[in-house]
Formats: structure tokens, C-alpha cells, sequence
């Protein structure tokens, strides 16, 4: 480990794609998919937010705007769509979740507490009723229908032409 005095002859050989002019180290491929930023919408719910410059405003061929009005015109679209995106998630995002939160679980605890025992009891019952509702039907209903046919069954209907 003492001071070096020969001259070192070493030269390095790297293709111009592997070589990474930013400060950031170079990593591998399975480091660069292990820093991506989680997928914040694994089931695809918001697909149909994915909105660019393009999809609002389009300019057909036969009218375009000078290139630089519409360079600036998408630079300006972008930029205020994410701030104003992050400004308001900033103020109303942790807002919403606590609300969205207590409303879930409110929601849960009646459906768990309420929803389910009453719909499991009505359903114990259920054939109880149907054999009361079919007798109360057979009793009133049965009869008054059988006397109304009764009594359309003696109707005759004769079209004639003339």
C-alpha cells in the first residue's frame, strides 16, 4: 500500500447506450424496476382519467396554430393540470380520505350489525308468510277473480262487416 510508480495502461471500452451522462449511478434493470413508483391504481379504476393535451384540444390539418402557440399552449395545459391536481390533493386529500373512512365504516357496521341480521331473519320467517299470504290469496282474491270471469264469460262478441 505504499505510492504507486508505474504507469497503469488501462483503457475502458463502453458502448455509447450503457454510458449514463446523468449524476445518478447506473443500475441495473432490476434496479430500475425496483425504484418505479407503485402502481396507485393496480385495478384500473381511473383509466379512463389518463387524459392528455391531445385528447382536449386537437387542431384538424386544415387549421393549425402558429408552433409555438402550440408548444406554449401544451407546456401551459400540463403545467396548471398537475399543480392544480397537486394543490388540491394537498387541501382536500386527507379531508376526503377521513370522511371516505368514517363513511366505509359506517357503512360496514350497518350492513354487518343491521342489514344482514334483518334480511337472515325475514328470511327465517319467509315461508311462514308465503303460506299465510297464499291462504289470504286463496280466501280473497281466488274468488273475485273466478266471479269477474264468471261474469265476462257470458259476454259475446260478433263482428260483422259491412
Amino acid at each position: 500500500m505504499g505510492l504507486e510508480k508505474e504507469k497503469a495502461d488501462t483503457k475502458i471500452f463502453m458502448d455509447e447506450d450503457d454510458f449514463h451522462r446523468s449524476g445518478s449511478p447506473a443500475l441495473s434493470e432490476s434496479e430500475k424496476n425496483s425504484e418505479k413508483a407503485p402502481d396507485r391504481d393496480p385495478r384500473g379504476l381511473n383509466t379512463h382519467l389518463k387524459l392528455g393535451f391531445e385528447d382536449v384540444i386537437a387542431e384538424p390539418a386544415s387549421t393549425h396554430s402558429f408552433d409555438r402557440i402550440w408548444i406554449c399552449s401544451h407546456a401551459l395545459f400540463e403545467l396548471s393540470k398537475y399543480l392544480v391536481y397537486k394543490v388540491l390533493t394537498l387541501v382536500l386529500a386527507v379531508p376526503l380520505a377521513l370522511v371516505a373512512g368514517l363513511l366505509f365504516a359506517l357503512l360496514s357496521c350497518l350492513h354487518i350489525w343491521f342489514v344482514v341480521p334483518f334480511i337472515k331473519s325475514c328470511l327465517m320467517v319467509l315461508p311462514s308468510i308465503q303460506a299465510v299470504w297464499k291462504s289470504m290469496t286463496d280466501l280473497l282474491v281466488a274468488p273475485v277473480c273466478r266471479s269477474i270471469g264468471k261474469c265476462f264469460s257470458g259476454i259475446k262478441i260478433r263482428l260483422d262487416q259491412e
